[in-house]
């Protein structure tokens, strides 16, 4: 009954460590675990629905679980709430949405939604388009270690000017101050 023991069982499953690869399995104990509320594994399920792993894909199913997740403030699952938003999988696109949810990943710490944030205010979607905005969630997305930032950090810089670049420099101190303060909460 430890809604914890049967998310590991099931991850145990899922990738076979330690027992043969079942994804039925994996499902079985994902079902137990989130019967319980448990926050990991609703991402976890809402993942092998999304995928298509030990059940047919069904992105409304994955958007379900994601939320559920989400609003216990899983990053990852807020993260990929934010994606299928964006995509219109499993829910209508709606570029706000994908942008709320992606902001609340990001201010956890997310690297790949401080990308998707940066990426959203380059292009204004779901927000206003704000280069300085966009250049700093880039810079915090790459000192956060996702390469895949650079390339668009670069693409970025050169729409600003150089006092731009500087307040978004200061931008990008900033939310990594307010990033670090919401680890520590």
């Amino acid at each position: 009954g430890n809604a914890s023991a049967q998310n590991n069982l099931g991850v145990m499953y899922e990738n076979g460590e330690g027992v043969p690869q079942d994804y039925k399995e994996a499902i079985k104990w994902y079902t137990k675990a989130v019967e319980q509320g448990d926050a990991e594994t609703q991402f976890n399920l809402g993942l092998m629905y999304n995928n298509g792993k030990g059940v047919p894909q069904d992105y409304k199913l994955a958007v379900k679980w994601y939320t559920m997740s989400a609003e216990q403030g899983n990053a990852e699952a807020q993260t990929n709430l934010g994606i299928n938003y964006a995509k219109g999988e499993g829910v209508a696109q709606d570029d706000n949405l994908a942008a709320k949810w992606f902001r609340m990943s990001a201010e956890q710490g997310n690297n790949e939604a401080q990308y998707n944030l940066g990426f959203m205010y380059a292009f204004g979607e779901g927000v206003p388009q704000d280069y300085k905005e966009a250049y700093a969630w880039l810079s915090v997305a790459k000192a956060n270690g996702l390469e895949l930032a650079e390339k668009n950090l670069g693409i970025v810089t050169k729409k600003m000017t150089k006092e731009q670049i500087v307040q978004a420099k200061s931008i990008s101190i900033e939310i990594s101050k307010r990033i670090e303060a919401n680890k520590k909460d």
